[in-house]
């Protein structure tokens, strides 16, 4: 369960719009994302379930080409839902994708949005491959039972931007290849609307 503390700080009805502290961060540098991300704190992985929350991708571009803009992919939506082992479990929703600052609508609609790319929230171990944060939550997409499908190959590491504020998320993610891991993205999270709140079949 949350904390006292994490829940008394939750807005409940969070706006259907960005903050100013969320669009400053999707435009960031990569410099500037990174020491976000070491400076950050440890979300309250229990106090994520039950919500969704909008994304932001903040792509590393190659030859100054805008690819999240190309793919689509630029607006997402992230939800967490506990399932019935108690775990932290997660997914992903496509977003049409308009203005940056605008709303975020889910597709195909916002009532019934199409979920993919699965995974388990964990705290890092510092034993393990993934451990690049070990002060972040992990979004384990090997362990999303998302079959053979490369998404499964996904680690994206998740930090609270500022301690006072349990809305705001900066995520970094990794592509795995055997041992390697490749860097692919920082995308930014922020609470959005409530989501599943127990598991529910795909």
């Amino acid at each position: 369960m949350a904390t006292a503390d994490a829940r008394s700080n939750i807005r409940m009805l969070p706006s259907a719009f960005p903050s100013k502290a969320a669009l400053a961060l999707e435009q960031a540098s990569r410099r500037e994302l990174e020491a976000t991300m070491r400076n950050g704190t440890m979300p309250d992985i229990n106090a994520l379930a039950g919500w969704e929350f909008r994304g932001h991708n903040n792509m590393l571009e190659l030859n100054a080409i805008p690819f999240a803009e190309l793919a689509g992919i630029k607006k997402f939506v992230k939800g967490f839902h506990r399932d019935e082992r108690g775990k932290v479990m997660g997914y992903n929703a496509g977003v049409v994708q308009n203005a940056r600052d605008g709303r975020w609508s889910t597709k195909p609609n916002d009532t019934a949005p199409k979920k993919f790319g699965f995974y388990e929230t964990v705290v890092p171990d510092p034993t393990s491959r993934d451990n690049a944060y070990l002060h972040s939550a992990l979004l384990h997409y090997g362990l999303g039972g998302n079959g053979l499908n490369p998404m499964a190959q996904l680690r994206d590491y998740l930090v609270q931007v500022d301690p006072q504020n349990p809305d705001l998320f900066l995520g970094k993610a990794y592509f795995a290849i055997g041992p390697a891991r490749i860097p692919l993205n920082y995308f930014i999270l922020e609470r959005f609307r409530r989501g599943l709140t127990d598991y529910a079949a795909r």
